[in-house]
């Protein structure tokens, strides 16, 4: 009676698991290089999306706090708005809020020694109680101008302009010498990122700017904010609002637009900073598939005395994969560590939330998942098929 056929043993997970561990802590230096030259890759991936999501995170909620249904009149080349201009708007049907600025010739510098010349571009408007309102700007020191203050020589800060003038430092209160004499700072705003003309810009009351600064009352640039709905519908209709007899001279601009603008340019800068991650990644897969390659030509005699032990050309093949898989899996993991500390930290710089999205991380431990497949492929191939008598005879 013959005996029955040998089944080779199956390897259960778990050893698959030990026995590739032990390979790669045969090797730590070799295998660190390796594992870096994919964490690298990975850690650009999940930063660009993680930079990008965040960025997108941070225009949403700029754009809901700033709201996309302001829309700007501005006079064109040298001109100006007519003086009811703003009361034309308001009429609009849909218009729900109207305000304005008009441009003074005056200038404000921190004391009466200050050389003329040295205006530090700052520009002096006068402005409208209702503006914030309107123009979705807020104070981040004081106040805002009031009826109280717009008979009175009082004066709020563009963010930039106090930062020019040395009063960010000290604060409201202070002050400053405008168009000829003192006036007292009220106020200072917020930096504003698409309203950049109010960065730049000292604002006092209407009536004071007429009566003391020769302003002549003609606004400059009128903001309105027409339902959500009806923005579309309005946009069209304010330049002949604001200027019926010279509609060419009167510039219509929708502010929300920069924003999405500065998305788009941060969209195809991730597109290029991906293309570069997608080469580092490249570059640890080859680093993984020579790592490898090293080691099935180090290790012939361990190949060999397990053939001739009985293990099978399946199982040293699984052998050097799930090493390949391992070593890819390491710097995966330790890519996506790295990937959200840059998000975290690059978003903390910038003062916006970190937002890495779900999908990157797996997405990104997949990648070196498959790179560790792709790469470990062959040398497992080849070291299942080297003969026990010539890897033992070729140490």
């Amino acid at each position: 009676m013959s005996a029955p056929p040998l089944v080779p043993a199956r390897m259960p997970v778990a050893d698959v698991i030990r026995v590739g561990g032990h390979g790669l802590r045969s090797r730590p230096l070799r295998v660190f290089l390796s594992a870096l030259g994919i964490a690298i890759g990975i850690a650009a991936m999940v930063g660009v999306m993680g930079i990008s999501a965040s960025s997108t995170h941070e225009l949403d909620r700029r754009l809901s706090s700033f709201g996309t249904n302001l829309l700007t009149v501005t006079a064109e080349q040298e001109s100006h708005l007519p003086t009811t201009a703003v009361s034309m708007i308001g009429a609009l049907p849909d218009v729900d809020s109207v305000s304005a600025v008009g441009r003074t010739g005056v200038r404000v510098y921190r004391n009466d020694h200050i050389p003329t010349e040295r205006t530090g571009g700052i520009v002096v408007y006068a402005a409208r109680t209702d503006l914030p309102t309107v123009a979705g700007a807020r104070t981040v020191a004081g106040s805002w101008l009031t009826e109280a203050h717009t008979a009175y020589p009082a004066v709020v800060l563009g963010w930039t302009a106090a930062r020019s003038l040395a009063v960010y430092e000290t604060g409201p209160d202070q002050l400053v010498w405008l168009g000829g004499r003192w006036f007292t700072v009220v106020g200072i705003l917020a930096p504003n990122d698409v309203l950049t003309d109010l960065d730049y810009g000292a604002f006092v009351g209407w009536p004071v700017a007429e009566r003391e600064l020769g302003f002549d009352g003609y606004p400059t640039i009128v903001y309105t904010r027409p339902r959500q709905s009806a923005v579309t519908a309005v946009q069209p209709l304010l330049g002949a609002a604001a200027n019926p007899e010279n509609p060419g001279e009167a510039g219509v601009s929708r502010p929300s637009e920069v924003l999405k603008a500065q998305l788009e340019t941060r969209r195809t800068l991730n597109a290029l900073l991906l293309g570069l991650g997608a080469v580092a990644l490249l570059v640890g897969g080859i680093g993984v598939a020579n790592t490898m390659v090293i080691s099935v030509l180090e290790r012939r005699s361990e190949i060999g005395l397990r053939r001739s032990l009985g293990a099978t050309r399946g199982q040293i093949r699984t052998q050097f994969l799930a090493e390949a898989l391992l070593l890819s899996l390491l710097g995966g993991a330790g890519g996506v560590a790295l990937g959200i500390g840059i998000t975290a930290a690059f978003a903390a710089t910038q003062g916006w939330a970190a937002v890495v999205p779900p999908w990157a991380m797996t997405g990104g431990v997949a990648a070196t998942l498959l790179i560790g497949g792709v790469a470990g492929f062959y040398p497992a191939v080849r070291a299942a098929r080297l003969p026990p008598t010539e890897a033992l005879a070729n140490p």
